[in-house]
């Protein structure tokens, strides 16, 4: 995302209680890492795994965290924090499918580091917003 789209996000979002002390660069990794998860997830779920149905799910929740964090309009500190931990825990279920296929499948290794690098940035989108 750009310089002036991100400017324009952190200007909506001190009008909204609970949201003005947002980190952008934390909400920025966290958009990134979501794309990243995003795309690894949609590529996993084609191969013939038992992890398949995990990353399809997986790869939606990233889709629909970034679509509500790219938007930012009726979001609540709340909600927010709702999304995070549900895109957390999906993540979490994805990498815990594709990690025993990751020794043979090269897909499945980097859609669980994806999902994990996924984890770790919303986590600490989290953890900046319970300051």
């Amino acid at each position: 995302m750009d310089v002036r789209m991100m400017d324009a996000m952190s200007e909506d979002m001190m009008t909204v209680p609970g949201m003005d002390t947002m980190d952008m660069g934390l909400l920025q990794a966290c958009l990134d890492a979501c794309a990243a998860c995003e795309q690894a997830c949609a590529v996993c779920s084609t191969q013939m795994m038992d992890c398949a149905p995990a990353c399809a799910n997986c790869a939606d929740m990233c889709n629909t965290m970034m679509r509500a964090l790219l938007r930012m309009q009726g979001l609540t500190p709340a909600s927010m924090m709702a999304m995070l931990d549900a895109c957390i825990a999906m993540c979490q279920t994805c990498e815990d499918m594709c990690l025993p296929h990751a020794e043979m499948s090269e897909v499945c290794r980097m859609c669980a580091q994806a999902c994990r690098a996924c984890i770790d940035a919303c986590q600490a989108l989290k953890e900046s917003m319970a300051v």
